[in-house]
């Protein structure tokens, strides 16, 4: 992965943001980046849990949840808090970010944003104690009561469009952005990871091939998890030139992020051609061992990606505005690899 690609990325964009400048100085913990274009205040945000009016343009700005915090970074805003990133199944890591964060956070400079632990739930005393003007949660799975506390003790909250951890990456831009008074540079910053990943993708041999993101072990193959249309870890997948399969669809309408299926009921995602899951080099071989899954056609291809299990990797295939440069041109490697398989 390339450090040179997250801040190349966010150099176009910032450019938008400094450009009539008559000087520039570094970047502080807030959001007092030059105003190009800006919207005008207040600014009203309708979402799943109501609408939020944010009556002047945020200083100080706090996010939660995932990949929120890489928009405002991407935008030239360094947030005064931001819930920790780095997760495992166990649970086991301490608080953090991950490397397209930080390589933002030390382009940008300022003051180091605080990292709230997420390991209770939402770190209510955290996120008061850095006095934020506006929390940014438009991918989120927010409760409506966490939604109400914040809202009503500490700052408005920019909360999910519509369904909980169903926001796209764009939506998390625009959602996000509009709150930062920069819906145009939002717009700018989506326009630029578009044409990356048209760069990135014009030869892979995408198309006419479906793909989606599973939850798979191999050391319990009982059943396998597949991260729904709607979800943005295989959403990702079509933005990159693949078809979604229709149980990802089927399975996207009851509004869930993922579905589970049990082995007996392998024959369901036959339809897959190339299955993307977290897991290590361990996968295939226990798939292809197994004697339910091995009959799909995916893993009797070996398009089977495992892509880890809460490195950098295996996270920044949960698509942000960051993440998306950093990993693009190694993701689009091995899926290559996958999909030439794919029958």
């Amino acid at each position: 992965m390339s450090r040179a690609h997250t801040v190349a990325g966010l150099t176009a964009v910032t450019a938008l943001l400094l450009a009539g400048c008559a000087s520039s100085s570094t970047p502080s913990t807030s959001s007092s980046a030059p105003a190009s274009g800006a919207d005008a205040f207040p600014v009203t945000i309708e979402h799943a849990l109501g609408e939020t009016t944010i009556a002047s343009k945020p200083e100080r700005v706090a996010t939660i949840a995932w990949g929120n915090q890489d928009v405002p970074l991407a935008l030239g805003v360094v947030p005064v808090g931001m819930d920790s990133q780095v997760w495992s199944w166990d649970g086991g890591d301490e608080p953090g970010l991950y490397p397209w964060t930080t390589d933002a956070l030390a382009e940008l400079g300022g003051d180091e944003p605080v990292i709230f632990d997420v390991s209770d739930g939402v770190d209510f005393e955290a996120i008061a104690d850095t006095s934020p003007d506006v929390i940014l949660a438009a991918l989120s799975g927010i409760s409506e009561e966490d939604y109400a506390t914040l809202s009503e003790d500490i700052a408005p909250v920019v909360a999910y469009p519509e369904v909980p951890w169903y926001t796209s990456w764009r939506d998390q831009i625009r959602y996000n952005s509009k709150a930062l008074g920069l819906s145009a540079e939002g717009d700018t910053l989506i326009s630029d990871i578009e044409q990356q990943i048209a760069d990135a993708t014009s030869d892979a041999g995408f198309e006419g091939k479906t793909a989606a993101f599973f939850y798979a072990t191999a050391s319990d193959l009982s059943t396998m998890s597949i991260y729904t249309g709607g979800d943005p870890r295989t959403a990702f997948l079509e933005d990159l030139g693949f078809d979604l399969p229709q149980v990802a669809v089927d399975a996207m309408e009851s509004g869930s992020f993922y579905q589970e299926f049990s082995a007996e009921n392998a024959d369901q995602l036959a339809g897959v051609d190339v299955i993307v899951s977290y897991g290590d080099e361990t996968l295939l071989p226990a798939l292809q061992a197994d004697p339910l899954w091995s009959t799909l056609p995916a893993v009797k291809a070996g398009a089977v990606v495992a892509v880890g299990n809460g490195d950098a990797f295996s996270a920044a295939v949960s698509p942000t505005a960051l993440s998306i440069p950093w990993v693009l041109e190694d993701y689009v490697a091995v899926l290559k690899d996958a999909a030439a398989k794919a029958q």
